[in-house]
């Protein structure tokens, strides 16, 4: 029998249909339920949380496939509850008369169900007025109900993972691995319920338990809550950084906090999005993320972002697949719009802001030598008079009457000092330009380097981009209409985009059959190819149901007259000119970073500089 040969196992020669017994009905299930460890995990969390839970720990061993244990403090079971708790298409959540109306993690009735068919599993439960009750599934088989010692809450105990099929072991990676995605499901659980506590436990067998993860329950409203809780999962370099986005737009609320572009990261390892405090893996959403950004990083550049969507469950549909990490949305555009719209809103709010961790890796780099002590000075600031009288003193002979003062280097010029107010400014006033690049500016709390080419090119290129949104764009009419065949499916997806295209001077209709023909292009691209724009297009609109493509040619274009039309590298600035630049820095949204996502200036806090030195 060849390997593609069907099993003849009736008398007719033919295949017999038989029913499959209850017990491979749960395995098969199971397979789309619990994938691994973590998905075991994720969905015992999520009924903890169903259950009003207030702390959650989960205890592992052998990255999960030993042992997964979680306990909850949420409102608990019956004894009578237990053997329906662990039957296939069970639940309280839901009564199925209304699919498209779910309040809950969890509805399908499937995770305790998949759990026993697979694996070892204990069920230890007790709610107020009732005694602890235990009941136990092992490989399909469930046990009675015995009376257990409980206080409060549930406890749901997991051994031997897979051991009902072996096979499924040998697809597992390692331990470390397996861990690790444990890690993270629990933390973004923890992001979507900062008011929840958590606790992660590795235990081995011989050795004292270590903690993995810990997160205490915050309080507060939401956003204080969720910005204690991102501090302790993300770091503080995130949160100190990061813009709140709160916005509505046609009844959908988009809540959490986005980074500056300036902390852009080289993945999308934080980048979560949940929808109603449900974390998911949807394309569309992460598209759009992507998109809000595109004219502020380069593409091998990410932005980070923990953005939770809140939808009437009317216009969402969870019950996409048994893992419930997808979703499809009624209004899919409106969702894409109002994340769009909220960043970029929350982005040009930011103004000139660049953030902190370029100062720190500035600092960083410095690495002053390391000193004893700190020096001991008699006073911490000396008067004006007293530096002058001081550097006179100290002063080599004669030097003062051959010079006329500190000497200036070819690649530093010191401007006369402005006006004292200045200072107040935010990014201050231009004291000097060194090596015909660099600005350095005094403000009232420290000093600020501004790159003088990246921070004009930045302006110049906003200043076109409203120049274009005011003007439009202009269209340059073909001579000879570009004819480009394309599929009939292919052609009907961009022909239905074509009103948006026209707007940014790409104007397109159907010449028959899978053929379009161009008729005009953006008279800024020049002579780009029609039919390879129009094939980029295309693939961008197949895979995230959106072009940025055309608009960010665009710009790109606007982006390389910016740089030619910019100050550049090597001209020696006034110093009315270095503060008018600045001043425009201050009034122009985006200016802190240049058109790559790079930072136009950094800050340097006194207190910091003085620290290089041994000051403090």
């Amino acid at each position: 029998m060849t390997l593609y040969e069907p099993k003849i196992s009736g008398a007719e020669g033919r295949p017999v249909i038989r029913p499959l017994d209850e017990a491979a009905i749960n395995r098969i299930a199971a397979g789309e339920v619990v994938e691994r460890p973590a998905s075991a995990v994720k969905e015992l969390i999520e009924n903890s949380l169903d259950a009003g839970a207030r702390r959650i720990a989960v205890d592992f061993s052998a990255g999960g496939k030993v042992l997964i244990r979680v306990t909850d403090d949420g409102c608990g079971m019956t004894a009578a509850d237990l053997p329906l708790a662990v039957a296939r298409h069970a639940t309280s959540k839901i009564d199925g008369s209304d699919l498209l109306n779910i309040q809950s993690f969890g509805f399908r009735g499937e995770a305790l169900a998949s759990l026993g068919a697979v694996g070892r599993l204990t069920l230890t439960s007790r709610t107020d007025g009732h005694d602890g009750a235990s009941v136990t599934v092992a490989g399909g088989r469930e046990g009675p109900v015995r009376p257990a010692g409980l206080t409060k809450g549930t406890v749901v105990e997991l051994r031997d993972l897979f051991y009902a099929t072996p096979a499924r072991l040998k697809f597992l990676r390692t331990d470390r691995a397996e861990a690790q995605a444990i890690a993270d499901v629990v933390r973004r659980l923890a992001m979507a319920e900062p008011h929840v506590g958590f606790t992660l436990t590795e235990v081995t067998e011989g050795e004292a338990p270590r903690v993995l993860f810990r997160a205490d329950p915050q309080n507060g409203d939401f956003f204080d809550a969720l910005h204690g809780r991102l501090t302790g999962i993300l770091g503080a370099d995130f949160t100190t950084n990061a813009l709140r986005i709160d916005a509505d737009r046609d009844g959908l609320h988009l809540v959490g906090y986005a980074a500056l572009p300036t902390y852009s990261r080289g993945s999308s390892v934080q980048q979560f999005v949940f929808v109603n405090g449900r974390p998911v893996l949807d394309r569309q959403l992460y598209g759009a993320l992507r998109a809000a950004y595109f004219d502020f990083l380069s593409r091998d550049r990410h932005p980070a972002a923990v953005l939770n969507l809140i939808v009437d469950p009317q216009r969402v549909d969870v019950n996409v697949h048994p893992a419930k990490s997808e979703v499809r949305f009624r209004e899919p555009e409106a969702v894409r719009a109002l994340i769009i719209t909220a960043l970029r809103s929350a982005l040009t709010g930011a103004g000139h802001r660049a953030s902190s961790t370029v100062a720190d890796a500035t600092l960083s780099a410095m690495r002053p030598e390391p000193v004893a002590a700190a020096r001991q000075y008699q006073m911490d600031r000396p008067s004006q008079s007293s530096f002058a009288r001081a550097f006179a003193f100290q002063a080599p002979e004669g030097f003062a009457e051959a010079s006329g003062g500190f000497g200036q280097g070819p690649a530093a010029r010191v401007e006369p000092s402005t006006a004292l107010d200045d200072e107040t400014h935010p990014l201050g006033a231009a004291r000097a330009q060194v090596h015909e690049n660099y600005i350095i500016a005094q403000t009232a709390t420290g000093m600020v380097i501004v790159d003088q080419h990246a921070a004009h090119e930045r302006l110049v290129y906003e200043r076109l981009k409203r120049q274009m949104a005011e003007a439009g764009i202009t269209a340059q009419a073909l001579l000879i209409p570009e004819i480009v065949e394309l599929s009939p499916a292919d052609a009907a997806l961009i022909l239905l985009h074509a009103p948006d295209l026209a707007r940014l001077g790409l104007a397109i209709e159907p010449f028959g059959g899978g053929a379009v023909a161009v008729r005009e292009m953006p008279a800024v691209l020049g002579n780009a190819p029609a039919a390879a724009l129009l094939r980029d297009v295309l693939d961008e609109l197949s895979d995230l149901g959106q072009s940025q493509l055309v608009q960010s040619r665009i710009e790109a274009i606007l982006s390389r007259m910016a740089c030619h039309g910019s100050v550049r590298s090597g001209r020696h600035m006034r110093a009315e000119e270095m503060n008018a630049l600045l001043r425009e820095m201050e009034v122009t949204p985006h200016s802190g970073q240049c058109n790559h996502g790079r930072p136009t200036y950094v800050e340097l806090k006194l207190s910091d500089i003085e620290r290089l030195f041994g000051r403090k």
